[in-house]
């Protein structure tokens, strides 16, 4: 069987382009389309789409809304049709916490004019979410007991890098806020356009303990800090004597995305060696398997989240079949994971 896709858009020429490009492949059975919330209710229940394609400014009911309803009530893979402005990235991971898979970033207003820039990501993305679990309710147990034994003697420092794609927006809200204020450095690349890695660092450094922001060429690692990769450049990890700090630079995509997992876990590996643990979280693909076996091979300890708490079980899977990743675990446990590795390790 085929994926049935719902296209919900109150443009009648965006749901026409966006049916032409998901009637184009043989893996989508069939298109419907509904120009508001309500009439897309109707066809849910009627058809019972695999995915829904979700535009955010509607009338009667907004986007984010109906998805909040969807979400409670029928959670069915939503990606989201969205613009890449600075107001359409904070409405994007608003719907990305309220539960949507994925979205597509419209590069500007007049998209419909220029199908082409979107059919194979929106394709892909349509694909990927027909896989994706979307009804899991993970629950962080607040009696757990995460902490880090800091050591005055880390020279050099630990580290940890995280690599996430589909669904990380959410997993990495839950992920990160387990860790205690002077957990080691971390470094992460979510895969995002430019203009929202900011935003999201900003929305995750008022959740969690420890600090979090975009990544800056030269940035020193910091105990208690969180360096997100920008959206649009690649992110090294460095050395000078005993200091680590990341270089931002390059825009080439590598394993098919720019900022890169690979990119990073390729260069920690190389600079850090034994000192860093890699993990990684949510995606669909496989960029940072082969960075994360690299990484294991010098001496790092690595983690991959399981299948059953990933949204789409693509990139720890196919790190996990390389032989990059070390121990699987559940999302709400990997923080624990790790930091009674490096309390081991400071004993």
């Amino acid at each position: 069987m085929g994926i049935k896709v719902l296209v919900v858009d109150d443009s009648a020429t965006a749901r026409a382009i966006l049916t032409d490009i998901l009637e184009s492949d043989s893996e989508i059975e069939s298109v419907m389309t509904a120009p508001d919330a309500y009439v897309a209710r109707d066809k849910i229940l009627k058809y019972k789409p695999d995915v829904i394609c979700l535009d955010v400014e509607m009338p009667r009911m907004d986007g984010i809304t109906f998805l909040r309803k969807l979400m409670k009530y029928m959670p069915i893979p939503v990606v989201m049709v969205s613009s890449i402005t600075k107001k359409g990235a904070r409405t994007t991971l608003d719907a990305l916490e309220a539960g949507a898979v994925d979205f597509v970033a419209k590069p500007h207003s007049n998209i419909y004019e220029n199908s082409d820039e979107i059919r194979s990501e929106l394709l892909e993305k349509v694909k990927s979410a027909a896989m994706a679990q979307v009804n899991k309710d993970i629950k962080i147990d607040t009696n757990r007991k995460v902490f880090y034994k800091a050591s005055t003697l880390e020279t050099p420092q630990k580290l940890i890098v995280l690599g996430s794609s589909t669904g990380g927006v959410e997993a990495l809200r839950l992920f990160l806020a387990q860790f205690p204020s002077n957990s080691p450095a971390i470094l992460l690349v979510q895969h995002m356009p430019v203009d929202f890695t900011k935003q999201f660092a900003q929305r995750l450094n008022s959740t969690c303990k420890m600090d979090v922001k975009e990544a800056k060429d030269g940035d020193t690692l910091e105990i208690g800090q969180v360096l997100i990769a920008p959206g649009d450049k690649h992110m090294t990890l460095k050395r000078s004597g005993h200091r680590y700090y990341v270089h931002i630079g390059g825009r080439e995509k590598v394993s098919g995305h720019c900022p890169s997992v690979d990119v990073m876990f390729n260069s920690v590996s190389k600079v850090a060696g034994a000192n860093a643990v890699g993990v990684i979280l949510t995606g669909m693909g496989s960029d940072g398997a082969k960075g994360l076996l690299n990484m294991s091979k010098s001496g790092a300890m690595t983690f991959g989240q399981d299948k059953q708490s990933s949204t789409v079980y693509g990139m720890p899977k196919a790190a996990y079949e390389l032989g990059g990743v070390k121990k699987q675990n559940s999302l709400d446990k990997l923080p624990k994971d790790i930091l009674d590795y490096y309390n081991q390790d400071n004993k």
